[in-house]
């Protein structure tokens, strides 16, 4: 994905805040290289960040007619307004290592033993993971193959098929759950107890003596 971005020349508080105001959001490249302060179209940029691949993908930064590759570090929103604030970018290259956080795409749940055959219902435990590569390796996505699934059965991170270069990231000798299956709930069914009837005869005149 490439964006346009523009040098800023201003600096302080005051410049931030005339720049939001005509619609425009503050930011900084750092990284391979002395800091540079930009400023980006605030209704582009704010797109953009809807966009999972501006997230998890390298960027191209065109930087007043010159392109930079570039990964998106932070962003900051207004606390209540739909408004960003601040940007961050990292400028990247062939030997730049990463730890970054990418997102899982599920696919062939619907077509595991799991579902089609015990009716399990497929937890997604986790919706990212973070990984260590070189940026040139680094995935937009990691898809995750549930068509084989069994009931009783879960995914770990360890079990994931990682891109060449890739490895997950794990903090000793946690080994997180990704996916989880769990048995469908039996619902104990429910038998009506007719309620006895009082006597059909009773309270009715008796035989006349």
């Amino acid at each position: 994905m490439q964006f346009t971005a523009f040098e800023r020349k201003e600096q302080g508080t005051g410049a931030s805040r005339r720049l939001r105001i005509a619609g425009k959001v503050p930011g900084i490249v750092f990284g391979a290289g002395e800091p540079t302060t930009i400023e980006l179209d605030h209704n582009a940029l704010f797109f953009a960040l809807k966009k999972e691949a501006f997230h998890s993908s390298i960027l191209e930064m065109n930087l007043d007619g010159t392109v930079t590759k570039v990964l998106l570090r932070d962003f900051q929103m207004h606390a209540w307004k739909p408004q960003v604030l601040h940007v961050d970018f990292q400028r990247v290259d062939a030997t730049t290592r990463l730890h970054k956080k990418v997102p899982l795409h599920f696919s062939g749940e619907e077509n595991s033993p799991a579902v089609k055959t015990d009716k399990c219902v497929i937890n997604h435990v986790a919706n990212e993971i973070e990984v260590d590569c070189l940026a040139v390796q680094l995935p937009e996505f990691i898809s995750v193959d549930l068509s084989k699934l069994v009931k009783g059965q879960s995914l770990h991170v360890s079990d994931l098929v990682l891109p060449a270069g890739v490895k997950a990231v794990k903090h000793g000798t946690i080994n997180p759950v990704v996916v989880s299956v769990a048995e469908p709930k039996i619902e104990e069914e429910i038998v009506a107890v007719p309620v006895a009837t009082a006597d059909k005869g009773k309270g009715k005149g008796k035989g006349k003596k």
